[in-house]
């Protein structure tokens, strides 16, 4: 077996923590400083939330990097980075990391498919309701609400989970992978971080609470239609497979690249500064428009039957 490339050494570790100095700047400036010091001055200043909400995308893009442990080579550095960016997204970062990870080890499989139903257990009306909730903004809200169960003492969280939810479930998965008592406090220290900091923030806004509320319901948006974009309506079974999307330059670097997608789930540990470059190497072909993908999910749920079902030719247990 060819041996992969290390890729270590490739991390941007200064650009990276100057971008998540630049995106935590964005986000006080959205939580305290534009309430605080801007809008009273004038109401026109709120226009200036459409280029945060605009960002969304990237800020996430540079958690994803420290999910993979791409953001920093120093373990504790790319931790302590990732858990205060994702305060500021909105989310704990276990959260994040551990649902983002079950997606790799699942991708396009009938368990994980955002898009994917079986068409003998239910009607298409019935699964177009929880996927354009998904895609809508359902699954940002979702990364939003996580901690509150936490908050609870432990033995009502063990009754939730034992009520609400299955072992052959994905949100059942991500339930007990974050059930140990280490991840809990973690759970309970970043809740109310974030709680302390969405609050303290809408009281900053005052009377202007619904221009924060608007931003946040933009941010859930962006976040849960771009999520699945580079998956729909891909083989199912193929854990490895994602499409490789056009996006003119500025707008690939605004996001990291990763519109690259498929390089990215056939070797999580590039950098993304090096996407682009083993796209070029590999002499690979995008295998659409970024800007029509996205349209084309709003086509619905797809049926199983309706997708091929990959097979590997040869054992690719290694």
């Amino acid at each position: 077996m060819k041996k992969k490339q290390d890729y270590g050494s490739a991390i941007p570790a200064s650009l990276n923590l100057c971008l998540a100095a630049g995106h935590i700047a964005v986000n006080i400036y959205q939580f305290f400083i534009l309430p605080l010091y801007l809008l009273p001055a004038s109401p026109w200043w709120a226009l200036t939330l459409v280029p945060v909400a605009a960002l969304s995308n990237s800020f996430w893009s540079l958690i994803h990097e420290a999910i993979h442990d791409m953001f920093h080579p120093a373990c504790r550095i790319n931790m302590a980075a990732a858990r205060i960016l994702s305060v500021f997204f909105g989310s704990p970062f276990r959260v994040l990391r551990l649902s983002h990870l079950l997606h790799h080890k699942l991708n396009r499989s009938p368990l994980e498919g955002t898009e994917l139903y079986d068409a003998e257990k239910i009607s298409w009306s019935k699964a177009s309701i929880g996927y354009y909730f998904q895609i809508l903004g359902g699954l940002y809200l979702f990364e939003v609400i996580s901690p509150l169960p936490f908050l609870l003492p432990r033995r009502f969280l063990h009754l939730l989970e034992q009520r609400f939810t299955r072992r052959d479930d994905l949100s059942g998965m991500l339930v007990r992978s974050l059930m140990p008592d280490e991840s809990v406090r973690e759970m309970r220290v970043d809740g109310v971080a974030i709680l302390v900091l969405f609050g303290t923030s809408a009281f900053c806004y005052g009377e202007h609470w619904q221009l924060l509320v608007m931003a946040l319901i933009v941010r859930a948006f962006l976040i849960s239609f771009l999520d699945n974009v580079y998956h729909y309506r891909t083989p199912v079974n193929d854990v490895f497979y994602a499409n490789n999307l056009w996006l003119p330059r500025p707008l690939a670097k605004a996001f990291l690249h990763f519109n690259l997608h498929g390089i990215h789930h056939r070797n999580p540990t590039i950098p993304w500064v090096k996407l682009s470059e083993t796209f070029g190497r590999e002499a690979r072909t995008f295998d659409g428009n970024y800007f029509s993908a996205a349209v084309r999910q709003l086509q619905g749920p797809v049926s199983l039957s309706a997708l091929p079902q990959w097979r590997p030719a040869v054992d690719q247990r290694a």
